[in-house]
């Protein structure tokens, strides 16, 4: 006589992986749109115009990053809690380890957009207190991160070409370059503040170079591959991240520089500011035409809203910072004016972005597992007699 076994226990709704199910494919990249809505904040307050209620919509907005910031952190903790198959999944995936870095540009983010605008409601010494955490947290992370992830991507990962996702981990050491020596006047004179822009500027370099090895990759691929994917296709907005934080990190250091460095060095920077921050700011709006010219042919093609999206939000920010940087340091109207462009493009990208966000986070569409990868194709067998 045949037994049936017993059905395996259904799981109760208390059981936490069940409880945690929501949070199980929440990646790094949803970092990505803390950063988006920080760099808002933080490029509006630096707008060279005077715009009324400005200043007030842009610590609205900080606000709303700072309570993204505490949710992500959250929810991203019970993903590594109750899911760490899926979490190691990740690290272990070329295409979503990258996204590790987005941590700690969200970190930087929101903490340099407290001192530069969350001061107005939380007050200077919360706003410092708050930056300096976040600083400190996100600058050892993108540390880790630019060594952690090139490291697996040699030795661990198997990659077929080259993608913009790639610069990243290497990018985020640049955020912390250029916003901390926002922190300098509320050092110590002396010796404090002059290790901190001495280790901006290194921190500068590093990324720099980082990203000149990365850069002929991700443009190699595309000659010789051919367009990206659609839904990669507005990853190409990537590669303005490292060209405008560097030009920000370079205009903040000649802002920082007087009374803290000896004077033939505070006059190198000031001079460098601009003769780096120029040519590279009109590589930067290359590379913008060129990405939105492919960023409009992949959407006549069929390119729906992805994650990917945000990428039109922070690394155009940069760009607005950067400008601005140039603005101040060299009085031109033109600069001026690129910088209020930009930053009505940066606007225009957020509200997008985010309202597509907010549908499928709503609809649940964009915590669902992904669709699993088609099966290959099977070897055609030849018919012998």
């Amino acid at each position: 006589m045949a037994t049936l076994a017993p059905s395996p226990p259904v799981p109760r709704a208390t059981t936490p992986g069940v409880r945690a199910a929501p949070v199980r494919h929440l990646g790094p990249q949803w970092y990505a749109p803390v950063m988006g809505t920080a760099i808002v904040a933080s490029a509006g307050a630096g707008l060279p115009i005077a715009v009324p209620g400005l200043r007030t919509a842009c610590t609205a907005v900080w606000s709303l990053s700072l309570v993204m910031l505490l949710a992500l952190l959250a929810a991203r903790a019970a993903h590594w809690a109750y899911h760490r198959d899926q979490a190691r999944t990740h690290l272990l995936d070329p295409s979503v380890a990258p996204f590790y870095g987005c941590l700690s540009m969200a970190l930087l983010a929101v903490g340099g957009a407290t001192l530069l605008v969350g001061r107005d409601w939380i007050g200077l010494p919360a706003a410092v207190a708050v930056d300096t955490i976040l600083f400190t947290a996100g600058t050892a992370t993108g540390l880790a991160a630019a060594v952690a992830v090139p490291y697996l991507m040699v030795v661990r990962h198997r990659i077929e070409g080259a993608s913009p996702v790639w610069l990243l981990p290497v990018v985020a050491p640049m955020v912390s370059a250029a916003l901390g020596p926002l922190l300098l006047p509320h050092l110590p004179a002396g010796q404090a503040r002059q290790s901190l822009l001495i280790a901006c500027h290194a921190l500068f370099g590093l990324s720099l170079l980082a990203t000149l090895l990365m850069l002929p990759l991700v443009f190699g691929r595309l000659v010789t591959g051919g367009p990206l994917p659609l839904a990669l296709t507005p990853t190409l907005f990537l590669v303005l991240g490292p060209l405008g934080q560097s030009t920000t990190a370079a205009a903040h250091f000649a802002d920082a520089a007087p009374g803290v460095l000896p004077a033939p060095y505070a006059d190198g920077l000031s001079a460098f500011a601009v003769l780096y921050g120029v040519p590279v700011t009109g590589f930067a709006l290359l590379w913008l035409v060129l990405a939105g010219a492919m960023v409009l042919r992949a959407r006549r093609r069929g390119m729906r809203f992805a994650m990917t999206w945000w990428a039109f939000t922070f690394p155009v920010g940069t760009c607005v910072t950067g400008a601005g940087g140039l603005a101040r340091h060299t009085d031109l109207a033109a600069a001026r004016w690129l910088t209020v462009g930009l930053y009505l493009l940066l606007v225009v990208a957020w509200l997008v972005a985010a309202r597509h966000t907010v549908r499928g986070l709503v609809s649940g569409a964009l915590l669902a597992a992904p669709a699993p990868a088609p099966p290959a194709p099977r070897p055609a067998m030849a018919r012998t007699r």
